[in-house]
C-alpha cells in the first residue's frame, strides 16, 4: 500500500491548525462532573450542529441538484471515507434500497480498508489516496457518477484521493468536511465545509463532526431521491416492502395518498405486485396495472407526471 501521509512532525503541525482537533482547556475537568451535567453539556454541544449545517445550505442544495441531474442519466451516488465518515457513508447507502427501492449499486459506500473496516480499524488504509483510486476503478466509474469524499479533518488522503481520481474522469465531485479551507473542499467541484468547532472530547470527531456529516448525507440522498420522483409529497411511494412492517407501511402510504378503502388498497397492491407507486396510480388515475406501469416508465418514475397523463385521458 502506497502511503501519501506526511512525516509525523508535519502531520502534528497540520492537526494543530484544525478546529476539529483543538483542545478546550475549559473542559479539562469534565470527568469530575455529575452524569446529568455531562449529558446537559453534551446536549448543548449537539445543538450547535444544525446551525453549522444551515450555513452551508446553498452549497448543499447546489450539490444535490447536480447529483440529481447525473443520477437521472443513470449515474450513481458513491460515498468514500475512512473510519467514522466511511461508516456513515455506508449507513446512508445501505438505507436507500429499502427506503427508495433503489438498486444496491445505485448508492454505494466505500470505506478505506474495505468491508472489514466497518467494525475494525484497518491501520494505514486512510493514508492512501491510491487505495481510493483503486476502489473507484473497481466500480468502473463514469462521468455520470457522483463521488462524495467525506472527512472530518478535510485532509484524509483516502477521501481526497477519491475526489481527485473521480474528478480526473469527469465525474461530479463533492467534498464534505468540518474544517474551513480544507484540501478536500479544494479538490472537489462542490466543497461543503460544516465547521462545528472543537469537540467535547478533544479530536473525537465521531461527535459533532459525525452528527454534521450524518445530517448532510441525509439531505444529499433524501432530497436527491425526491428530485428523482421517489416520493409523492412526503410519502415514500417507492418503499420496498420486504417485511411485515414495511408491508403494513405500504398499505398505509396508499391509504394516505388516495383515501381508498382497505379492500381497494389490497386489490390495487395485488394487481401491481405490491408496488406502492403503481397502486396509487391505478386508484387515483383510474387505470389498470399495466397502464400504470407504462405511464410510470414514460414519466421516469415521477408519479405526479404520470397522474397528469392518466387524468387527462379521462
Amino acid at each position: 500500500m502506497t502511503s501519501t501521509s506526511p512525516a509525523p512532525g508535519e502531520l502534528r503541525a497540520q492537526l494543530d491548525t484544525l478546529t476539529t482537533e483543538a483542545f478546550r482547556p475549559e473542559l479539562a475537568d469534565i470527568d469530575r462532573l455529575p452524569t446529568l451535567d455531562l449529558a446537559r453539556l453534551m446536549n448543548g454541544e449537539d445543538q450547535t450542529v444544525p446551525r453549522a449545517v444551515a450555513a452551508q445550505l446553498p452549497r448543499i442544495a447546489a450539490a444535490i441538484d447536480a447529483t440529481a441531474e447525473r443520477m437521472a442519466r443513470g449515474g450513481r451516488l458513491i460515498y468514500a471515507g475512512a473510519g467514522t465518515p466511511g461508516r456513515l457513508g455506508i449507513l446512508d447507502a445501505s438505507e436507500c434500497p429499502p427506503t427508495f427501492n433503489t438498486d444496491p449499486g445505485e448508492v454505494v459506500g466505500l470505506i478505506a480498508g474495505g468491508p472489514s473496516a466497518i467494525v475494525k480499524a484497518v491501520e494505514g488504509a486512510e493514508d492512501s489516496g491510491e487505495l481510493a483510486a483503486a476502489d473507484l476503478k473497481a466500480l468502473e466509474l463514469t462521468a455520470d457518477d457522483t463521488v462524495v469524499g467525506i472527512s472530518a479533518s478535510g485532509r484524509t488522503p483516502y477521501a481526497v484521493g477519491a475526489v481527485a481520481h473521480a474528478r480526473s474522469l469527469g465525474a461530479l465531485t463533492i467534498g464534505l468536511s468540518c474544517n474551513a479551507g480544507s484540501p478536500l473542499a479544494a479538490a472537489a467541484e462542490h466543497g461543503i465545509e460544516v465547521v462545528v468547532g472543537p469537540e467535547l472530547l478533544t479530536a473525537s470527531t465521531r461527535l459533532k463532526a459525525g452528527t454534521a456529516q450524518k445530517l448532510v448525507l441525509n439531505m444529499l440522498s433524501t432530497i436527491t431521491m425526491i428530485r428523482l420522483g421517489k416520493t409523492y409529497g412526503n410519502l415514500m411511494v417507492d418503499v420496498r416492502a420486504s417485511n411485515e412492517k414495511l408491508r403494513a407501511r405500504s398499505r398505509r402510504i396508499v391509504a394516505l395518498a388516495t383515501g381508498a378503502s382497505d379492500d381497494e388498497i389490497e386489490t390495487a397492491l395485488a394487481a401491481t405486485g405490491g408496488e406502492v407507486k403503481n397502486a396509487i396510480l391505478t386508484i387515483l388515475g383510474s387505470v389498470d396495472a399495466p397502464t400504470a406501469a407504462r405511464l410510470l416508465t414514460e414519466s421516469r418514475g415521477h408519479l405526479r407526471a404520470a397522474l397528469r397523463v392518466a387524468t387527462a385521458r379521462e
